[in-house]
């Protein structure tokens, strides 16, 4: 399939035409979790984001190397360079474990959620931990360049020195250097060792309590938490690549000193297109601890939280998520979750309905053929326009009325071709599972008390079947009369009776 997709690029601030360096082929990098705790529902739904992208730049014919990394060294607490503890040492101190078994276990746990989300794995998911050697390495690239220096066993990146030559330096965040020079001189300690307020540290001498720390030419220390993903974006997807993406928070300072990394080491950018999803709000304010603003996803699904009225299915988060463009804020709430519920269950149920049509028997293209052929093109149009998934689920929206039309008869089979229903069929199903990734909940193990009502409804229809068969047509209008009461639609057909569910 040969599409023009646009992509919103952070460092133009506009949206471009995606052209990747190797035709039919994407690099990807995506920051994964730092492991030392659970993951969060903002991350899932950043991953969630990346997911579908993935998907579908899959989908369009690309073959993709979709890097996703786990940090499991060198992210401090409070993101400082100095004077803090790693926030992995620190989770193994308090829990009296070894901070590797700190990082299995919430790397675990991490991939646990993106099962139950049906995130796919990616590519390759490389460690900070095992990268070490050629995060050392790139510091020596950047020191030989001549954009590091060395201070008492820590080197640091001269930004200032950076950001004179090349004018690349803020270019990401739209943050000037002034700015970077108070927020620096506020957040960070050991100034001293510094040329500027501004420089970063790409490693890290490790005093005695430091538990994680690995020999260099510098010092026994550990690296920067910037370095690692410089570090294996260039190892598996080159100097330069296609895409990376993460959460909008990551922008700087983390995204911002990868570029003044990657450009130090290699004298180049790392990657065309830089995309960044926004947060996850709850009740119109910024989820937090503190205020007790927050929910788990587990929660979420158990329904143990006083911020929603019941648990929801996995998937119904999911095409909750689907319904904010990936660069908008999503505001979680009960009532919206309650209108996701009700928009899944119908896609689902219009699924269902459509895979019962058989019958098509229009000769040549009618109205409803344009109708639905034009809503699928349009709804591929608004994948391609920066994976813009709230407008191409509406735009499915569209042919459910259609859909639901032909499954109890409204619209005749000789009202579509088959070429058109089969086609309907194929894209429908694609969109729901393939490219947007949801599953069905509605039915099988995934929801037993759906399973047992279609049993139930099965049973009913062959009793109505046989009172049609002794010509008992009191019993058989009465039974489908109380169906059709109940929101059950029962259609007779030339191989027996079906139902579905009435659409409001």
């Amino acid at each position: 399939m040969n599409r023009s997709i646009k992509i919103y690029n952070t460092v133009s601030k506009e949206k471009e035409e995606f052209k990747p360096i190797v035709e039919g082929r994407v690099g990807m990098y995506v920051c994964g979790p730092t492991v030392y705790s659970d993951v969060h529902l903002g991350n899932c739904r950043s991953f969630i984001s990346f997911d579908i992208i993935y998907r579908y730049l899959k989908y369009v014919g690309f073959k993709v190397r979709y890097v996703r990394n786990i940090t499991d060294v060198g992210h401090l607490e409070g993101d400082a360079d100095s004077g803090a503890e790693d926030k992995i040492s620190k989770k193994a101190r308090l829990e009296q474990l070894e901070p590797m078994e700190v990082a299995q276990k919430y790397a675990n746990g991490f991939h646990d959620m993106m099962r139950t989300f049906n995130v796919l794995p990616p590519s390759i998911e490389p460690r900070a931990t095992g990268h070490i050697p050629e995060q050392v390495n790139m510091v020596k690239k950047i020191l030989d360049n001549g954009y590091a220096y060395e201070a008492d066993g820590s080197v640091y990146f001269d930004t200032l020195k950076f950001a004179k030559e090349t004018g690349l330096y803020g270019k990401l965040s739209g943050r000037v250097l002034d700015d970077l020079v108070a927020e620096s001189r506020d957040n960070l300690k050991k100034q001293d060792q510094k040329r500027h307020p501004s420089d970063f540290a790409i490693w890290i001498k490790a005093d005695d309590s430091h538990i994680m720390k690995w020999d260099s030419p510098w010092s026994l220390g550990f690296p920067g938490w910037h370095l690692e993903c410089s570090a294996m974006s260039t190892k598996y997807l080159g100097d330069r690549f296609d895409i990376h993406g993460g959460g909008a928070d990551l922008t700087f300072p983390h995204h911002e000193n990868e570029i003044a990394q990657n450009f130090g080491a290699c004298k180049s950018t790392p990657a065309n297109y830089w995309l960044h999803g926004n947060m996850l709000l709850m009740n119109g304010r910024k989820m937090a601890k503190s205020d007790g603003n927050t929910i788990t996803p587990e929660q979420l699904f158990t329904g143990d939280s006083p911020h929603v009225s019941k648990g929801y299915s996995p998937m119904v988060v999911r095409f909750f998520m689907l319904q904010s463009h990936y660069r908008s804020t999503l505001d979680l709430s009960d009532t919206a979750l309650q209108a996701a519920e009700k928009g899944y269950q119908r896609l689902m149920e219009a699924y269902k309905n459509l895979t019962k049509l058989d019958e098509a028997k229009a000769p040549t293209p009618t109205d409803v053929d344009t109708k639905v052929n034009q809503t699928l093109d349009q709804a591929f149009n608004e994948m391609d326009d920066d994976f813009n998934t709230p407008k191409a689920l509406a735009r499915l929206f569209e042919v459910v009325p259609v859909i639901n039309s032909l499954a109890n008869g409204t619209i005749s089979a000789s009202e579509i071709t088959a070429d058109t229903l089969k086609r309907l069929k194929v894209v429908l199903s694609d969109f729901i599972f393939h490219i947007f990734g949801l599953k069905d909940e509605t039915s099988g193990n995934d929801n037993t008390q759906t399973a047992v009502l279609e049993d139930v409804l099965e049973l009913v229809l062959e009793i109505r079947q046989n009172a049609r068969t002794n010509k008992d047509w009191t019993t058989s209008d009465l039974i489908r009369d109380k169906l059709t009461a109940a929101g059950v639609l029962v259609k007779d057909g030339k191989d027996g009776a079906s139902w579905s569910i009435k659409n409001n």
